[in-house]
């Protein structure tokens, strides 16, 4: 399964190094440095799946997520946590706040992208 991947991320190494991972497995990627463009490109680029990082710099990630989730377009658009954000309660907020799963950094670069996949086609039989 190739992926349209959005991945929401501020920090350079990071989208770097996701970038490179899941282009090596077949996906194409859209990188967003702020939640501002990543909810631009959210609604123009239609993703298969999004990649948020909770700690943005001009909002928070959970909230982005909100936000996209009153989008009717991107409502059942897969949205998966990828965060160095792992204190307790963490993965329940960004659940709660819409996202559909978790994965805390740093990432298994030799898993992450068969983990994304299975998540999205999670998402896709659960609807």
């Amino acid at each position: 399964m190739t992926l349209r991947v959005l991945v929401i991320e501020d920090t350079p190494l990071n989208l770097e190094l996701i970038t490179e991972v899941l282009e090596h497995a077949g996906h194409s990627i859209i990188a967003a440095r702020t939640a501002a463009a990543g909810l631009s490109l959210a609604k123009s680029a239609t993703p298969d799946v999004i990649l948020m990082d909770i700690r943005l710099p001009d909002m928070d990630g959970n909230a982005l997520t909100r936000q996209l989730r009153q989008e009717p377009a991107l409502q059942h658009l897969p949205i998966i946590a990828l965060t160095a954000q792992a204190m307790r309660g963490d993965e329940a907020t960004a659940l709660a706040s819409g996202c559909d799963a978790y994965i805390s950094k740093p990432i298994n670069i030799r898993t992450i992208a068969a983990e994304i996949a299975g998540m999205v086609e999670a998402k896709h039989r659960a609807r």
